[in-house]
């Protein structure tokens, strides 16, 4: 019996996700990736689990602290269980890296977004060295080429097309703890699209930092923005409805607005679009790089081409220097 069949024998994982869609769909494809690498099982008891992983969020205040908690929590829960193995994943792994093995010395692997098609590898090595592991770099987009391809049946189903932001607005960690934004090959989405398809998917959500500003490679010398890729999605069979985000105003251009043409796309009726403050002074210093009336005219735009669409919106309250 070699070492990883001495490893995942029997073994089972829990994971617990903090944050936002995107966070929701690395932890899905965590689980996918030691289901099918390591055949390791999943459990709804963390104090069974061979491997416990926490996928944090670093977007909200005080973050670390609530991961910190949890994980004290968690290794008050595992006591019994000296063998287990804890993870920390996501951006306050990529944010803290080395201070989360000074805070929680229990920890014993540290992986960032970037890094999750490795977790199966690290816990191997964690178990066969009795060392800690860490892995928070930013290599190129390259763990969509090492995950498995989702095999989870699901009406609606994330679609990962792009990672990293490239905006550094002035409140925002994602570009530190994310990266610079990197599109997936026009190819590769496409791929993916239709194997949600074969799993019973008749919703997609296409998901990235700052969506807007995907740009995939299609060959050497062309690029697809979002719209066009919405457009080639909207024509697989089996596909009923498209959503996308997080998006920004800023990014909204005429190619995306005429997507919205019921005739041209398969567009859901609602856009989440992000304005975050309703002045002007305040958007400049959130570095935006918006004003207010060409956030209003986006939305006016787009209800020419469809004047029941509904949009949802976040505001921040509160920033500082507002009065």
């Amino acid at each position: 019996m070699n070492t990883t069949e001495t490893i995942h024998k029997q073994s089972s994982y829990y994971i617990k996700t903090h944050g936002c869609q995107m966070n929701e769909e690395d932890s899905l494809k965590m689980a996918n990736l030691l289901e099918e690498k390591l055949d390791m099982q999943p459990t709804q008891d963390v104090s069974s689990a061979d491997l416990v992983v926490l996928n944090t969020c670093s977007i909200r205040e005080k973050a670390q602290e609530k991961v910190f908690s949890e994980l004290g929590r968690w290794k008050k829960s595992l006591g019994y269980k000296s063998n287990a193995v804890i993870a920390v994943a996501g951006c306050v792994a990529s944010q803290e890296a080395e201070q989360i093995f000074k805070r929680a010395p229990f920890v014993q692997i540290v992986i960032g977004p970037q890094t999750i098609h490795r977790l199966a590898d690290l816990y191997i090595k964690c178990r066969t060295t009795s060392k800690r592991q860490i892995d928070v770099s930013f290599p190129a987009i390259e763990k969509f080429d090492h995950l498995p391809q989702n095999t989870r049946s699901s009406v609606s189903a994330h679609l990962t097309i792009m990672e990293g932001c490239n905006k550094f607005c002035s409140y925002c960690i994602v570009p530190y703890t994310r990266g610079e934004e990197i599109s997936r090959h026009f190819s590769d989405v496409i791929n993916e699209a239709k194997n949600l398809v074969t799993t019973g998917a008749r919703e997609i959500i296409l998901l990235g930092q700052n969506v807007n500003d995907y740009f995939g490679r299609i060959d050497d010398t062309t690029e697809a923005n979002l719209a066009l890729l919405i457009e080639a999605i909207s024509q697989l069979s089996g596909i009923e409805r498209i959503r996308f985000t997080t998006s920004h105003p800023q990014a909204f251009d005429e190619t995306l607005i005429e997507a919205y043409d019921p005739s041209q796309t398969k567009l859901c009726n609602h856009l989440h679009l992000p304005v975050q403050s309703g002045s002007n002074r305040i958007l400049k210093q959130m570095k935006r790089d918006y004003s207010v009336e060409h956030y209003i005219d986006i939305i006016a735009q787009l209800r020419e081409k469809r004047p029941n669409l509904r949009v949802s919106t976040d505001l921040i309250v509160g920033f500082p220097g507002e009065t």
